[in-house]
Protein backbone atom coordinates (compact mmCIF):
# COMPACT_ATOMS: atom_id res chain seq x y z
CA UNK A 1 0.00 0.00 0.00
CA UNK A 2 0.47 1.01 0.53
CA UNK A 3 -1.97 4.10 0.73
CA UNK A 4 -4.38 5.70 3.78
CA UNK A 5 -3.92 3.30 6.09
CA UNK A 6 -0.26 2.19 6.26
CA UNK A 7 1.09 4.99 8.33
CA UNK A 8 -1.42 3.88 10.98
CA UNK A 9 -1.00 0.43 10.63
CA UNK A 10 2.76 1.09 10.75
CA UNK A 11 2.52 3.11 13.88
CA UNK A 12 0.30 0.91 15.62
CA UNK A 13 1.28 -2.34 14.33
CA UNK A 14 1.39 -3.49 18.14
CA UNK A 15 -2.05 -1.97 18.93
CA UNK A 16 -4.94 -4.67 20.40
CA UNK A 17 -8.03 -4.51 21.08
CA UNK A 18 -9.87 -6.81 23.50
CA UNK A 19 -11.96 -7.13 25.91
CA UNK A 20 -12.86 -9.95 28.94
CA UNK A 21 -14.32 -12.64 27.65
CA UNK A 22 -17.32 -14.47 28.47
CA UNK A 23 -16.93 -18.64 30.23
CA UNK A 24 -16.91 -20.92 26.80
CA UNK A 25 -16.78 -17.08 24.67
CA UNK A 26 -14.82 -18.17 21.13
CA UNK A 27 -11.55 -15.77 20.38
CA UNK A 28 -11.27 -14.35 16.63
CA UNK A 29 -7.78 -13.08 16.51
CA UNK A 30 -7.44 -10.51 13.34
CA UNK A 31 -4.64 -9.31 11.83
CA UNK A 32 -5.63 -6.33 9.67
CA UNK A 33 -5.29 -2.82 8.46
CA UNK A 34 -6.46 0.41 10.82
CA UNK A 35 -10.31 1.10 10.03
CA UNK A 36 -10.95 -2.29 8.67
CA UNK A 37 -12.37 -3.65 12.03
CA UNK A 38 -13.71 -0.31 13.90
CA UNK A 39 -15.51 -0.43 17.32
CA UNK A 40 -18.52 -0.50 15.57
CA UNK A 41 -18.19 -2.90 13.55
CA UNK A 42 -16.83 -5.11 16.44
CA UNK A 43 -19.76 -4.29 18.32
CA UNK A 44 -22.25 -4.58 15.71
CA UNK A 45 -20.60 -8.40 15.00
CA UNK A 46 -20.62 -9.46 18.74
CA UNK A 47 -23.86 -8.59 19.24
CA UNK A 48 -25.32 -10.97 16.78
CA UNK A 49 -22.29 -13.46 17.64
CA UNK A 50 -22.61 -13.18 21.71
CA UNK A 51 -20.22 -16.23 22.03
CA UNK A 52 -17.30 -14.69 19.67
CA UNK A 53 -14.67 -11.57 20.92
CA UNK A 54 -12.86 -10.03 17.99
CA UNK A 55 -9.44 -9.38 19.11
CA UNK A 56 -7.31 -6.89 16.69
CA UNK A 57 -3.59 -6.25 16.24
CA UNK A 58 -2.89 -3.60 13.35
CA UNK A 59 -0.05 -4.26 10.82
CA UNK A 60 0.34 -3.80 6.80
CA UNK A 61 1.59 -5.97 4.24
CA UNK A 62 4.98 -6.89 5.21
CA UNK A 63 4.14 -6.99 8.73
CA UNK A 64 1.81 -9.82 8.40
CA UNK A 65 4.38 -11.87 6.10
CA UNK A 66 6.55 -11.20 8.78
CA UNK A 67 4.72 -12.17 11.90
CA UNK A 68 2.88 -15.49 9.73
CA UNK A 69 6.31 -16.68 9.06
CA UNK A 70 7.73 -16.05 12.28
CA UNK A 71 4.61 -18.31 13.91
CA UNK A 72 4.52 -20.46 11.12
CA UNK A 73 0.56 -19.41 10.68
CA UNK A 74 -0.11 -19.41 14.03
CA UNK A 75 -1.24 -16.54 16.44
CA UNK A 76 -3.65 -15.23 14.16
CA UNK A 77 -7.48 -16.53 12.70
CA UNK A 78 -7.85 -14.29 9.90
CA UNK A 79 -5.25 -12.07 7.80
CA UNK A 80 -5.78 -9.22 5.57
CA UNK A 81 -3.09 -9.05 3.30
CA UNK A 82 -3.17 -7.32 -0.44
CA UNK A 83 -4.09 -10.30 -2.92
CA UNK A 84 -0.41 -9.55 -4.69
CA UNK A 85 1.43 -10.96 -1.32
CA UNK A 86 -0.42 -14.26 -0.56
CA UNK A 87 0.71 -16.48 -3.43
CA UNK A 88 4.42 -16.09 -3.28
CA UNK A 89 4.52 -15.79 0.67
CA UNK A 90 2.76 -18.85 1.12
CA UNK A 91 4.93 -21.06 -1.66
CA UNK A 92 7.79 -19.83 0.00
CA UNK A 93 6.65 -19.71 3.90
CA UNK A 94 3.81 -22.49 3.78
CA UNK A 95 1.68 -19.60 6.30
CA UNK A 96 -1.89 -20.33 4.76
CA UNK A 97 -4.49 -22.46 4.20
CA UNK A 98 -6.78 -23.01 1.33
CA UNK A 99 -10.66 -21.71 1.99
CA UNK A 100 -13.46 -23.57 2.06
CA UNK A 101 -15.45 -21.44 -0.47
CA UNK A 102 -18.66 -22.99 0.30
CA UNK A 103 -18.26 -21.03 3.88
CA UNK A 104 -18.58 -17.58 2.28
CA UNK A 105 -21.45 -16.09 0.49
CA UNK A 106 -19.95 -15.39 -2.72
CA UNK A 107 -22.40 -14.50 -4.48
CA UNK A 108 -22.13 -11.10 -3.05
CA UNK A 109 -18.81 -9.87 -4.71
CA UNK A 110 -18.49 -8.33 -7.34
CA UNK A 111 -17.41 -11.25 -10.27
CA UNK A 112 -14.63 -9.06 -11.73
CA UNK A 113 -13.15 -8.63 -8.33
CA UNK A 114 -13.49 -12.06 -7.58
CA UNK A 115 -12.66 -13.65 -10.03
CA UNK A 116 -9.11 -11.30 -9.89
CA UNK A 117 -8.20 -12.28 -6.54
CA UNK A 118 -9.03 -16.11 -6.82
CA UNK A 119 -6.88 -16.81 -9.99
CA UNK A 120 -4.34 -15.03 -7.90
CA UNK A 121 -4.26 -16.37 -4.76
CA UNK A 122 -5.04 -20.23 -6.27
CA UNK A 123 -2.68 -22.95 -5.73
CA UNK A 124 -3.20 -26.06 -7.23
CA UNK A 125 -6.32 -25.91 -8.02
CA UNK A 126 -7.27 -24.25 -4.21
CA UNK A 127 -8.01 -20.88 -3.76
CA UNK A 128 -6.40 -18.70 -0.79
CA UNK A 129 -8.21 -15.76 -0.41
CA UNK A 130 -11.26 -14.07 -1.08
CA UNK A 131 -11.71 -9.89 -2.12
CA UNK A 132 -12.84 -7.22 0.52
CA UNK A 133 -11.93 -3.59 0.16
CA UNK A 134 -10.32 -1.84 -3.22
CA UNK A 135 -8.84 1.19 -3.88
CA UNK A 136 -6.28 3.38 -6.31
CA UNK A 137 -3.55 5.47 -5.75
CA UNK A 138 -3.28 8.43 -8.77
CA UNK A 139 -3.22 12.22 -8.99
CA UNK A 140 -4.54 14.82 -6.79
CA UNK A 141 -5.10 17.88 -8.38
CA UNK A 142 -6.28 21.39 -7.54
CA UNK A 143 -8.20 22.24 -11.12
CA UNK A 144 -8.06 25.67 -10.78
CA UNK A 145 -4.48 26.00 -10.27
CA UNK A 146 -3.03 22.88 -12.68
CA UNK A 147 -6.21 21.67 -15.23
CA UNK A 148 -3.61 20.29 -17.63
CA UNK A 149 -2.26 17.74 -15.23
CA UNK A 150 -3.36 14.54 -16.33
CA UNK A 151 -0.61 11.91 -15.67
CA UNK A 152 1.54 10.73 -13.21
CA UNK A 153 4.40 12.28 -14.62
CA UNK A 154 2.99 15.85 -15.34
CA UNK A 155 4.06 16.16 -11.65
CA UNK A 156 7.71 17.03 -13.19
CA UNK A 157 6.32 19.77 -15.54
CA UNK A 158 8.66 22.58 -15.32
CA UNK A 159 5.97 24.97 -15.14
CA UNK A 160 5.19 23.49 -11.57
CA UNK A 161 8.30 23.81 -10.28
CA UNK A 162 8.18 23.86 -6.51
CA UNK A 163 4.61 23.35 -6.45
CA UNK A 164 3.94 19.21 -6.42
CA UNK A 165 4.18 16.47 -4.21
CA UNK A 166 4.83 13.05 -4.02
CA UNK A 167 5.46 9.92 -2.04
CA UNK A 168 8.70 7.93 -2.09
CA UNK A 169 6.78 4.77 -2.24
CA UNK A 170 6.53 1.73 -4.82
CA UNK A 171 3.08 3.23 -6.34
CA UNK A 172 5.16 6.27 -7.88
CA UNK A 173 8.00 4.24 -9.28
CA UNK A 174 4.87 1.93 -10.78
CA UNK A 175 2.95 4.82 -12.16
CA UNK A 176 5.91 6.41 -13.76
CA UNK A 177 7.22 3.48 -15.13
CA UNK A 178 3.51 2.94 -16.50
CA UNK A 179 3.84 6.81 -17.95
CA UNK A 180 6.83 6.16 -19.50
CA UNK A 181 5.04 3.73 -21.43
CA UNK A 182 6.61 0.86 -19.72
CA UNK A 183 4.96 -2.50 -18.34
CA UNK A 184 6.60 -2.95 -15.02
CA UNK A 185 4.37 -5.84 -13.78
CA UNK A 186 4.82 -7.39 -16.80
CA UNK A 187 8.81 -7.61 -15.88
CA UNK A 188 8.13 -9.02 -11.94
CA UNK A 189 9.31 -12.42 -13.44
CA UNK A 190 12.48 -11.07 -15.27
CA UNK A 191 14.37 -8.85 -12.75
CA UNK A 192 17.03 -7.97 -15.04
CA UNK A 193 14.46 -6.16 -17.09
CA UNK A 194 12.74 -4.59 -14.03
CA UNK A 195 16.02 -3.03 -12.91
CA UNK A 196 16.27 -1.73 -16.33
CA UNK A 197 12.58 -0.26 -15.85
CA UNK A 198 13.03 1.18 -12.33
CA UNK A 199 16.91 2.73 -13.38
CA UNK A 200 14.81 5.07 -15.94
CA UNK A 201 12.10 5.81 -13.32
CA UNK A 202 14.19 6.41 -10.84
CA UNK A 203 16.50 8.92 -13.46
CA UNK A 204 13.48 10.78 -14.16
CA UNK A 205 12.49 11.14 -10.62
CA UNK A 206 16.17 12.59 -9.24
CA UNK A 207 15.68 15.22 -12.30
CA UNK A 208 12.05 15.97 -11.24
CA UNK A 209 13.29 17.15 -7.51
CA UNK A 210 13.18 20.94 -8.45
CA UNK A 211 9.18 20.42 -8.89
CA UNK A 212 9.06 18.80 -5.39
CA UNK A 213 7.61 20.74 -2.53
CA UNK A 214 8.21 18.41 -0.17
CA UNK A 215 7.86 14.70 -0.13
CA UNK A 216 4.79 13.54 1.73
CA UNK A 217 4.63 10.49 4.30
CA UNK A 218 0.93 10.49 5.39
CA UNK A 219 -2.12 12.06 4.51
CA UNK A 220 -2.18 14.62 7.03
CA UNK A 221 1.06 15.98 5.15
CA UNK A 222 -0.46 15.85 2.03
CA UNK A 223 -3.84 17.56 3.13
CA UNK A 224 -2.33 20.37 4.86
CA UNK A 225 -0.29 21.00 1.42
CA UNK A 226 -3.01 20.54 -0.78
CA UNK A 227 -5.24 22.68 1.40
CA UNK A 228 -2.87 25.48 2.18
CA UNK A 229 -1.92 26.08 -1.96
CA UNK A 230 1.71 25.21 -0.71
CA UNK A 231 1.47 22.05 -3.92
CA UNK A 232 -0.92 22.55 -6.66
CA UNK A 233 -0.61 18.75 -7.19
CA UNK A 234 0.36 15.25 -5.92
CA UNK A 235 0.36 11.73 -6.26
CA UNK A 236 -2.04 10.63 -3.72
CA UNK A 237 -4.27 7.21 -1.88
CA UNK A 238 -7.84 8.40 -3.46
CA UNK A 239 -9.05 8.16 -0.24
CA UNK A 240 -7.36 11.05 0.34
CA UNK A 241 -8.40 12.84 -2.03
CA UNK A 242 -12.07 11.92 -1.22
CA UNK A 243 -11.93 13.87 2.00
CA UNK A 244 -9.95 16.80 0.51
CA UNK A 245 -12.77 16.92 -1.54
CA UNK A 246 -15.42 17.16 1.12
CA UNK A 247 -13.84 20.72 2.07
CA UNK A 248 -12.63 22.04 -1.32
CA UNK A 249 -14.61 20.63 -4.30
CA UNK A 250 -11.33 22.23 -6.77
CA UNK A 251 -9.44 19.58 -5.24
CA UNK A 252 -9.97 16.43 -7.02
CA UNK A 253 -9.00 13.17 -7.80
CA UNK A 254 -7.73 12.47 -11.15
CA UNK A 255 -6.78 8.99 -12.51
CA UNK A 256 -3.98 9.07 -14.56
CA UNK A 257 -4.14 8.64 -17.85
CA UNK A 258 -1.62 6.04 -17.68
CA UNK A 259 -3.78 3.71 -15.39
CA UNK A 260 -4.43 4.65 -11.92
CA UNK A 261 -3.05 1.82 -9.42
CA UNK A 262 -4.91 -0.39 -8.02
CA UNK A 263 -4.88 -2.42 -4.69
CA UNK A 264 -7.58 -4.96 -3.35
CA UNK A 265 -7.00 -6.09 -0.06
CA UNK A 266 -8.50 -10.17 0.77
CA UNK A 267 -9.19 -12.12 3.16
CA UNK A 268 -7.16 -15.53 4.04
CA UNK A 269 -7.07 -17.92 6.67
CA UNK A 270 -3.39 -18.27 8.45
CA UNK A 271 -2.29 -22.40 8.34
CA UNK A 272 -2.28 -22.61 11.67
CA UNK A 273 -5.50 -20.81 12.74
CA UNK A 274 -8.03 -22.13 15.27
CA UNK A 275 -10.90 -20.41 14.82
CA UNK A 276 -12.15 -20.88 11.27
CA UNK A 277 -15.72 -20.96 11.47
CA UNK A 278 -15.21 -17.47 13.51
CA UNK A 279 -13.43 -15.86 10.33
CA UNK A 280 -16.09 -17.52 7.94
CA UNK A 281 -18.94 -15.90 10.40
CA UNK A 282 -16.89 -11.94 9.69
CA UNK A 283 -16.40 -12.25 6.18
CA UNK A 284 -20.07 -12.79 5.53
CA UNK A 285 -20.83 -10.34 8.08
CA UNK A 286 -18.20 -7.30 6.98
CA UNK A 287 -19.40 -8.19 3.54
CA UNK A 288 -22.77 -7.18 4.30
CA UNK A 289 -23.67 -3.91 2.21
CA UNK A 290 -24.94 -1.96 5.03
CA UNK A 291 -21.49 -3.18 7.27
CA UNK A 292 -19.81 -2.32 4.39
CA UNK A 293 -20.73 0.99 4.09
CA UNK A 294 -19.79 1.80 7.82
CA UNK A 295 -16.37 0.49 6.32
CA UNK A 296 -16.46 2.98 3.65
CA UNK A 297 -17.32 5.84 5.61
CA UNK A 298 -14.25 4.99 8.21
CA UNK A 299 -11.66 4.34 5.63
CA UNK A 300 -12.49 5.68 1.79
CA UNK A 301 -11.87 2.53 0.69
CA UNK A 302 -14.33 0.39 -1.33
CA UNK A 303 -15.97 -2.62 -0.75
CA UNK A 304 -15.39 -5.76 -3.38
CA UNK A 305 -19.10 -6.37 -3.09
CA UNK A 306 -21.89 -6.37 -6.04
CA UNK A 307 -22.33 -2.13 -6.35
CA UNK A 308 -19.72 -1.69 -4.15
CA UNK A 309 -19.08 2.27 -4.58
CA UNK A 310 -23.14 2.98 -4.46
CA UNK A 311 -22.61 1.82 -0.89
CA UNK A 312 -20.41 3.95 0.13
CA UNK A 313 -21.58 7.29 2.00
CA UNK A 314 -22.91 10.00 -0.14
CA UNK A 315 -20.13 12.43 0.23
CA UNK A 316 -17.11 9.27 -0.71
CA UNK A 317 -19.78 8.54 -3.39
CA UNK A 318 -20.20 11.70 -5.02
CA UNK A 319 -16.45 12.06 -4.59
CA UNK A 320 -15.89 8.75 -6.38
CA UNK A 321 -18.00 9.26 -9.04
CA UNK A 322 -17.09 12.58 -9.80
CA UNK A 323 -12.93 10.94 -10.20
CA UNK A 324 -13.95 8.28 -12.38
CA UNK A 325 -15.29 7.21 -15.40
CA UNK A 326 -15.71 4.05 -16.70
CA UNK A 327 -12.85 4.00 -18.76
CA UNK A 328 -10.81 5.09 -16.19
CA UNK A 329 -11.62 2.21 -14.01
CA UNK A 330 -11.02 0.06 -16.72
CA UNK A 331 -7.48 1.06 -17.29
CA UNK A 332 -6.68 0.38 -13.27
CA UNK A 333 -3.32 -1.46 -13.05
CA UNK A 334 -4.05 -3.84 -10.76
CA UNK A 335 -1.36 -4.82 -8.43
CA UNK A 336 0.47 -7.89 -9.63
CA UNK A 337 1.69 -10.83 -7.88
CA UNK A 338 5.20 -9.63 -6.23
CA UNK A 339 7.84 -11.81 -6.85
CA UNK A 340 11.71 -12.65 -5.01
CA UNK A 341 13.83 -9.98 -5.65
CA UNK A 342 11.16 -7.68 -7.04
CA UNK A 343 10.78 -5.82 -3.16
CA UNK A 344 14.82 -5.67 -3.27
CA UNK A 345 15.35 -3.78 -6.65
CA UNK A 346 12.60 -1.18 -5.42
CA UNK A 347 14.37 -0.17 -2.42
CA UNK A 348 17.39 -0.06 -3.35
CA UNK A 349 15.69 2.50 -6.08
CA UNK A 350 14.17 4.59 -3.42
CA UNK A 351 17.34 5.02 -1.76
CA UNK A 352 19.14 6.30 -4.36
CA UNK A 353 16.46 8.68 -5.00
CA UNK A 354 15.93 9.67 -1.06
CA UNK A 355 19.90 10.38 -1.54
CA UNK A 356 19.87 12.43 -4.61
CA UNK A 357 16.93 14.82 -3.36
CA UNK A 358 18.72 15.01 0.22
CA UNK A 359 18.94 18.62 0.90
Amino acid sequence: MKRHLFILAATTALSVVSVALPAGAETLRLLTWGGYASDEVIKAFEKEYSDIKVEVTLSNNEEMIAKLRATGGSGFDLAQPGFNRIKAAHVEFDIYKPLDLSKIETGRFDPIMFNRVVASTSIDGKVYAVPHLWGTSGIMVDKTKAPDLKDWLDLCDPKYKGRTSMRLARTILVGSAFAMGEDPYAAYGDLKKYQEIMSKVADRLIACKDNVKAYWRGGDDLSAMMLSGEAVASDTWDSTAYKIFAQNKNIVYVPPKSGAVGWIDSFALPRKGRADDAAYKWINFVTRPEIAALMGAKTGAVTAVKGGIDVMPADKKEAIKAAFTDADIANIKWAAVIQPGVEDIEGKTLERIKAATAK
